[in-house]
């Protein structure tokens, strides 16, 4: 059995649903309140993997707000992975993820694996039926042409999933998936 620790940060917008996400990948309770993460905050989960390996996944939560943005630098020190969260109901938060991910492979110093997450999938429905939020919907199609560009241009190991912290849907496959593409680029190295 291999036991390893991977370090990886969830990033995006402010209000995209990262703590959310971590909250619900945590066993803990969704809440539909919005309180804004100072810096960021800090959680350990351990899971395992096919092939007999034990992994702890540290996971830093980034503060997504621009005034944060010196102090995050820190954060992605020793990342091995990152999940890239937009909302599925926020053009903006999705047009924002190359700044992301920029912002991540310049401090942690190297490209790291992505997982490109599109949340908040729970609420496309009402959006869709609202004709003046309608423009604001990012579709599956469009996030999983976004991560399928970015592994062609940049050679990192990236995936794509739609989530929702609020019912729980692929939260868990997410944080796996994110584990995998670490293992794929040497993470036990």
């Amino acid at each position: 059995m291999v036991t390893a620790l991977f370090k990886v940060v969830l990033m995006g917008d402010g209000s995209v649903g990262k703590t959310s996400l971590r909250r619900s990948y945590m066993g803990e309770n969704f809440r539909a309140s919005y309180m804004i993460t100072i810096g960021a905050d800090f959680a350990v989960k351990k899971m395992s993997l096919e092939g007999g390996h034990e992994v702890s996944i540290q996971i830093w939560d980034l503060a997504g707000q621009e005034h944060f943005k010196n102090v995050r630098s820190t954060f992605y020190k020793g990342a091995q992975g990152a999940l890239a969260v937009y909302s599925t109901v926020e053009r903006s938060s999705f047009e924002n993820l190359h700044n992301w991910i920029n912002e991540c492979w310049t401090n942690a110093g190297k490209k790291i694996p992505i997982v490109v997450i599109g949340n908040k999938i729970d609420l496309r429905e009402q959006f869709q039926d609202n004709p003046a939020m309608r423009q604001s919907i990012v579709t599956t199609a469009e996030g999983q042409k976004f991560a399928q560009d970015l592994q062609a241009r940049e050679g990192v190991h990236t995936s794509f999933l739609e989530t929702s912290a609020k019912t729980g849907q692929n939260v868990e496959a997410a944080f796996l998936e994110l584990a995998i593409k670490i293992l794929e680029a040497g993470g036990l190295a």
